[in-house]
């Protein structure tokens, strides 16, 4: 009986959804073989086993029969295995180290650091292609795409981590084929290129608007977060600025996402509708759709972007076809066309805050609408709805943030629902006044007018970021309390939908399972006693830990402030602690003695 009844709920799932788990199914694969990495041959007897399997489906034997929607997800399952597989293969890596004279052409414009420009870039040495992440001095003038450079260049292979709880760069890069990193520090030589593709001269027009962004009336803040809300360019943004976005809860703002390419998108069917009838209300949509992806390009778009692309497209293509357009199916459908071209993508924070963010609409926005007021009027209705999925998105995405980020202000919700309705108007006002500046229509009222909004807005920003005590950062979390905290979210909809003491005391439930958990880990971490010797570049720091307090060793000559931001708070966060002090060691002490153990300083 519960046989039946689970393959009927499968069945069921399956018949309503089928698109979104399936393509769970395939997800589910390409982790297990990111994480186990999978020998080939096994690989290849689990893909023919899966499709054997499929005859089930043809197969009338009741036995045999009922499992054939288990044969579906097993195939697709090991699909994404597969998929994964082939492109966990490394390309051939070049032996490339110190001083090397290459020829090169950007591949990206990343944002700068305090000394540095930097760039993604595909390079030849010695006739041998490989790509890396290039930095060279700020006060050299930009690379464009438009031409090929060549110089003499610093090559290093990108290291691991000195540590087990530091950020793994090299990962992050390896996911992207990229194995170097190349330092330009004289000056170069470049020839101009006659093979640009259609994505690098739209990329070459995004870069001529930032520079015309920056060579406009407007004041140095409204540029910066002009090209940060629309060209997704955070180089010269003030640290303040990013600090208070990033205390706020409100980074996303500056991060192009899908509100951002939806508000767009709506933008551009507004003035299409003038131009096309509505005979040629189809004829608009294409159209429209045309110049979202084209503008996706533009900005040299991440994963956030193409997946609101793709779920655009995918609603409209519904509305083409006349058929009833489904969220779940939209992104379902965005995430199998992302993931099919680069599995890769399922390990970028962005890719899966976005999807998780679409869940959480699909999931909480309706029952939490029943308790907002009703709308009397279209703009109500429009800022209710603003308000409500604003909510729902951050309360499925805050187990990840916190997971990535280990920070969060309880402001953060507040923020968003006061912030989030008035900077929608901003993002339609920042590309107009983008617009205008690309085509050098220059008018002062209105760059008075956006300055203002702008200057504004931030300090509404500012004022919810100075609330200290809403901020918390070093936030401990592991996987399990993120997927416990999920399980409270699931819950969560049916005790707001129908608020009951059944309801409830399931919430209740998972949520003291949650926080004895928490309890546990704290416990065991405080319980460890280590002496670990950490590298910050050329810098040795050593700690000391003592059940739940840590003391730092640092030599004098140390940058204190880095290696606290960079070394000790990820050390602190990942042993679940705050208790620390540091200890600043004489520059000329070599060695030093712990527990009649020598350590070296230098």
């Amino acid at each position: 009986m519960s046989e039946q009844f689970g393959n009927f709920t499968l069945k069921h799932q399956l018949n309503k959804q089928p698109l979104l788990i399936l393509c769970v199914s395939f997800i589910l694969g390409i982790f297990l073989q990111d994480e186990y990495n999978l020998a080939e041959k096994t690989i290849y007897i689990l893909l023919v086993f899966s499709f054997l399997t499929l005859f089930s489906f043809f197969i009338k034997n009741f036995y045999f029969h009922k499992f054939r929607y288990i044969s579906l997800l097993l195939l697709f399952f090991s699909l994404g295995i597969f998929a994964h597989f082939l492109k966990m293969q490394k390309p051939k890596i070049p032996d490339l180290q110190g001083k090397e004279f290459i020829y090169f052409k950007i591949t990206k414009k990343l944002n700068s650091n305090e000394k540095n420009k930097r760039y993604e870039v595909a390079a030849w040495s010695n006739k041998e292609f490989f790509q890396s992440v290039l930095s060279m001095p700020k006060e050299e003038k930009d690379l464009d795409f438009q031409h090929y450079y060549k110089g003499e260049a610093y090559i290093n292979k990108i290291q691991k981590p000195y540590s087990d709880f530091q950020f793994d760069y090299g990962k992050y890069l390896a996911r992207k084929d990229i194995y170097f990193q190349c330092y330009l520090p004289n000056s170069y030589q470049s020839a101009k290129r006659n093979d640009l593709s259609f994505a690098e001269k739209i990329r070459q027009k995004r870069l001529q608007t930032l520079k015309k962004i920056d060579q406009s009336a407007l004041s140095k803040r409204t540029r910066e977060f002009t090209k940060g809300i629309i060209l997704a360019d955070r180089t010269e943004m003030d640290k303040e600025t990013v600090q208070d976005f990033q205390k706020s809860g409100l980074m996303h703002i500056l991060a192009i996402s899908g509100s951002h390419m939806a508000v767009i998108f709506w933008l551009i069917l507004i003035l299409l509708k003038p131009v096309f009838p509505v005979k040629l209300r189809n004829i608009k949509i294409v159209v429209a759709l045309l110049l979202i992806w084209t503008f996706a390009i533009f900005i040299d778009y991440g994963s956030s972007v193409v997946r609101s692309c793709m779920m655009i497209s995918c609603y409209y293509i519904y509305v083409l076809l006349q058929r009833r357009a489904d969220l779940l199916h939209s992104m379902a459908v965005a995430a199998f066309a992302i993931l099919i071209a680069d599995t890769n993508q399922l390990f970028d924070v962005g890719f899966q805050l976005s999807f998780l963010a679409v869940l959480g609409i699909f999931w909480l926005n309706k029952p939490i609408l029943k308790y907002l007021p009703k709308p009397k009027n279209k703009f109500q209705n429009t800022l209710i709805n603003i308000i409500s999925v604003s909510f729902a998105a951050q309360i499925a995405t805050l187990p990840l943030v916190i997971y990535y980020f280990h920070q969060w202000s309880f402001i953060s919700i507040l923020a968003n629902l006061v912030v989030i309705p008035f900077a929608e108007i901003l993002i339609v006002f920042a590309l107009l006044m983008t617009v205008l500046i690309t085509f050098s229509l220059q008018f002062s009222w209105i760059n008075v007018l956006y300055d203002f909004s702008v200057t504004w807005i931030l300090k509404l920003i500012h004022f919810f970021a100075d609330i200290d005590f809403a901020f918390h950062k070093m936030i401990p979390i592991t996987l399990l309390e993120v997927l416990a905290a999920f399980i409270i979210i699931y819950y969560l909809r049916f005790a707001i939908q129908k608020f009951n003491i059944n309801n409830v005391s399931k919430v209740a439930y998972y949520l003291a399972i949650f926080i004895a958990l928490r309890f546990f880990l704290n416990f065991r971490a405080n319980q460890i006693n280590e002496v670990l010797v950490h590298q910050y570049f050329k810098e040795l720091i050593i700690s000391i830990k003592n059940k739940d307090k840590v003391q730092f060793l640092i030599s004098e000559k140390s940058n204190l402030e880095k290696i606290k931001t960079y070394l000790i708070e990820p050390y602190l966060t990942s042993r679940r602690t705050n208790n620390f002090e540091i200890r600043v060691i004489p520059k000329e002490t070599e060695k030093i003695r712990i527990n009649g153990v020598e350590y070296r300083m230098n």
